[in-house]
């Protein structure tokens, strides 16, 4: 092999390894509930809302940063820094506002798996695909090291690349996408403010909040002896954070893109079922597009549902001192592991209450919109206190973006909630 593609080759390796929470953290947020959120966003409104994955990309960096900063700097998650430094109430809303959307989010992702599973195989139905995959998930969750979870997490996030590669497979007007892209466009609407409160939700997500600093944390306790904190730690961490969420944001473009130009031309406006998205772009965008959007639903799924039912259940163990930890095994975290256990066949289970998988998914991404502002609000307290953070508590910037990020959740919330209430 040349000497020069070599070193690109050992260049490339070793900044694929810098890379690490921040990646996986940002690639998850991709789940099949965002990849709903996104379709239907595109499918009902076109290229209308195609300038929230350019505005939410600084927003939901600087949150996923602090929480990421938390972690480094406190060795805990979220949870436990919450035990540790503030009343126990507060603790107990954070996990009274995130259980109940996280169950959500795991079920609706399970059962959206099921689904893309039987597109893939239409003689075997949707429910035995859920179960299989449920299975599955469970099998490698518990019986894997974290390190080999977190490696299989990394390669996975490749899957999401097949979202960039099916909008050029149509003819696209590239002057109306830059118009749409940078001139925000609102409606004021019920229907238009509660898809704009689901794509917030779903990118500005709870349950990412908890695995950002419960990652970093694992991280510091794995490296503490060759670990000392300091500026240049810091900015790898960013680094990492900013790829991630830019690559989550990338990805979150290209699919209103392939909705809003595919679909929305095609007058396919509503989405109901997984199948209905996947079968929609088969006419019109080709077999390839069709089987590249079921398999990257089933490949999301097995990215995100370790990451969301991981978060609840660092979140749960911290809070009541439970030995927790996806590098221990089984007999060393049985209270961590069986957490996961529930979590997973609540979701399973969810299969069976009646509302289709895109409803649920695009149900749990509104739940965690109108969660999200009081969990943003406790991070800036933490991030801003200088008895957890010593002096790395936030800078100008962090404080700003993240203020105009609680700002704007908070509105979107309240005007949706307006909307239901008087419309």
């Amino acid at each position: 092999m040349p000497k020069e593609v070599l070193n690109k080759s050992n260049k490339f390796a070793r900044f694929w390894k810098t890379l690490g929470p921040g990646l996986v953290t940002g690639a998850s947020d991709d789940d099949p509930s965002g990849i709903a959120t996104y379709s239907q966003a595109g499918a009902a409104y076109g290229l209308s809302t195609l300038w929230t994955a350019f505005i939410t990309f600084p927003l939901m960096a600087s949150i996923q940063e602090m929480c990421a900063r938390i972690g480094l700097v406190t060795s805990q998650g979220l949870a436990g820094t919450l035990k540790t430094n503030y009343p126990k109430p507060i603790l107990y809303l954070m996990i009274l506002f995130s259980f109940p959307a996280i169950i959500l989010n795991i079920g609706a992702n399970i059962s959206a798996m099921g689904a893309a599973g039987s597109l893939l195989f239409p003689a075997v139905h949707a429910i035995f695909f859920s179960i299989i995959f449920t299975i599955i998930l469970l099998g490698l969750i518990i019986y894997l090291p974290y390190k080999k979870i977190a490696s299989i997490l990394k390669y996975l996030c490749l899957v999401l690349l097949v979202y960039l590669i099916v909008p050029f497979l149509h003819k696209q007007d590239w002057i109306a996408i830059l118009k749409a892209t940078f001139i925000p466009s609102i409606k004021f609407n019920k229907e238009f403010i509660s898809i704009l409160v689901a794509i917030l939700g779903t990118t500005i997500s709870p349950y990412l909040f908890f695995w950002q600093a419960t990652m970093e944390a694992e991280d510091t306790k794995n490296n503490k002896e060759q670990m000392i904190l300091d500026k240049k730690v810091i900015k790898t961490m960013k680094n990492d954070v900013n790829l991630g969420m830019l690559f989550s944001n990338l990805v979150m473009f290209f699919i209103i893109l392939t909705a809003g130009t595919v679909l929305f031309k095609g007058n396919i406006h509503h989405i109901d079922t997984v199948q209905q998205a996947a079968q929609a772009l088969k006419p019109l965008a080709g077999e390839f597009a069709y089987l590249l959007f079921a398999i990257g639903i089933i490949g999301t799924g097995f990215l995100s549902i370790p990451v969301l039912s991981g978060s609840l259940s660092y979140m749960i163990s911290e809070t009541f001192d439970w030995e927790a930890g996806l590098d221990k095994k089984f007999t060393e975290a049985k209270a961590f592991y069986i957490i996961i256990i529930v979590s997973l066949i609540l979701g399973l289970l969810i299969n069976y209450i009646g509302i289709s998988p895109i409803k649920a998914l695009i149900y749990s991404a509104v739940l965690y919109g109108l969660t999200a502002p009081v969990l943003i609000s406790v991070i800036l307290h933490i991030a801003n206190n200088k008895k957890v953070m010593g002096k790395f508590t936030n800078g100008k910037v962090s404080n700003i973006l993240g203020f105009i990020t609680l700002i704007l959740m908070t509105a979107a919330g309240g005007i949706m909630i307006y909307l239901q209430l008087v419309k």
